[in-house]
């Protein structure tokens, strides 16, 4: 028995001429005249090896019976292929059936729709989309890790249970250890002092003011874990559970900000051109025509930075009519973030200095009283993706903000705490995971792009 050999090696030529063993999958069948291939994939790169069984091998009968969906173990001789589409085939001499499939796999047809592999999410990673999706998941999770350690950053792993609300929204899914049918009472309310953790408790929305507190001491760190929010929402951005990038920056200003989202993006971009050629090829192919075009235009292009003001203006002179009204004062949607950057810039652009109404209560006020200096990194085909400020390092106007935007102080006096004792300039940003990768794949729903989807009414895997 040769040594075990994954497919993406195999496919580069490894063990060419040789005994070798392949582990895997099988995605097709087919059987003709004294002879039987196997499609086999191990989920190690996108394209299969073709394993060739001839009639007169020991298990040829069995060969010929296997379905789509069965564990295979093959071995054989690694040749290069005399037929298309592929450079080499695995000529069999054994093959042993790990795991049988029968006809009722579900994966029998070659296409399914999102909606139908949705409902099968134990099962969809083996289709030809989901690997792919999940394999660049993989080397874009690890890209996030190496950008931040070649520049210093410290990964901090912030809580999930918490009692603060960062966004202020009230969006939280609730932790607790109370008899639902039977709460204590105080008044009519329920009495959270005899909680485990003696206050009301949920999952966090974001690990942002907990990294606040650790760029104080080690100057750069980042977050990248899980955020929840029970927002009853189902468009296709939408989600209770996901994914959070989030770094944070002590000596540093929204320019400063501004600069590292771009690099980090610009990054990100060059790295699955390079590390994940195959699978965007095919996400080009089959999901987003202009896909690859558009990341390379990215990664290339200076980004541009317009203020706020200056885009409300620019989207009031719209030779186009939008469904959303467009004001000062007003956030911005979608349909006027891709308009920016598509119909006005042509390519990404920062939107900075928004009215304060619309933005957190912990983002540094500007000397103008108006503006906070907040800034998006709008993208094409898709908006925002990156939404970011300097924080307000100033403990009058933090704690002034807060009494304005209905936030007790004290229920964060720890926050406060920092600013004042060794406070600094400081801003960071955050960049949602699945976000980037429907940017990066072209895929339109977020329940395509993580493992196992959590949306209202849906958490059965």
């Amino acid at each position: 028995m040769g040594a075990c050999v994954r497919i993406r090696h195999v496919l580069a030529g490894e063990g060419l001429g040789a005994e070798i063993e392949v582990k895997g999958w099988v995605r097709t069948s087919r059987v003709g005249k004294g002879v039987a291939f196997l499609a086999v994939n191990d989920g190690s790169c996108f394209a299969s090896l073709q394993v060739v069984a001839e009639q007169g091998m020991a298990s040829y009968d069995a060969v010929c019976a296997i379905g789509t969906g069965a564990a295979v173990a093959v071995r054989g001789r690694l040749a290069e292929s005399p037929a298309s589409g592929q450079r080499y085939e695995l000529h069999a001499t054994a093959v042993e059936i790990v795991g049988p499939a029968d006809e009722e796999y579900p994966l029998q047809k070659k296409r399914h729709t999102f909606e139908y592999l949705r409902t099968i999410a134990h099962l969809r990673p083996r289709s030809n989309t989901f690997g792919a999706v999940f394999r660049l998941r993989s080397s874009l999770a690890q890209a996030v890790h190496r950008f931040f350690a070649e520049r210093g950053f410290l990964w901090v792993h912030t809580p999930i249970i918490t009692t603060n609300d960062c966004e202020g929204a009230g969006e939280m899914f609730r932790v607790t250890t109370l008899d639902p049918s039977r709460p204590p009472l105080v008044g009519g309310q329920v009495d959270f002092s005899a909680d485990f953790f003696g206050a009301q408790a949920g999952l966090t929305v974001s690990g942002q003011l907990e990294g606040e507190l650790f760029a104080q001491a080690f100057t750069d760190i980042y977050t990248f874990g899980p955020t929840f929010r029970a927002e009853n929402s189902n468009t296709p951005r939408h989600a209770a559970e996901f994914w959070m990038i989030e770094p944070e920056m002590a000596f540093a200003d929204l320019m400063a900000d501004a600069a590292l989202a771009e690099e980090f993006f610009r990054y990100l971009c060059r790295h699955v051109l390079e590390n994940c050629r195959e699978d965007l090829e095919f996400f080009n192919g089959q999901i987003d025509t202009g896909l690859i075009a558009r990341i390379e235009a990215v990664a290339d292009t200076s980004f541009a930075m317009m203020e706020y003001g200056e885009a409300i203006e620019r989207l009031k002179k719209a030779s186009v009519s939008f469904e959303f009204p467009v004001s000062w004062g007003l956030d911005l949607q979608t349909e006027h973030e891709r308009y920016l950057t598509e119909q006005v810039v042509g390519g990404p652009v920062f939107v900075v200095n928004y009215p304060k109404e619309i933005k957190a209560f912990y983002m540094r006020q500007n000397d103008d009283g108006k503006t906070v200096a907040a800034m998006d990194l709008l993208v094409p085909k898709v908006g925002e993706i990156i939404g970011g400020s300097q924080r307000e390092e100033r403990y009058d106007f933090l704690e002034a903000r807060m009494r304005e935007t209905g936030i007790a102080p004290e229920s964060l006096w720890w926050y406060l705490d920092t600013r004042r004792w060794g406070s600094t300039p400081h801003a960071g940003f955050g960049l949602g995971f699945e976000r980037l990768i429907m940017y990066l794949t072209g895929m339109e729903n977020i329940r395509d792009v993580i493992p196992f989807p959590r949306t209202p009414r849906h958490a059965e895997f």
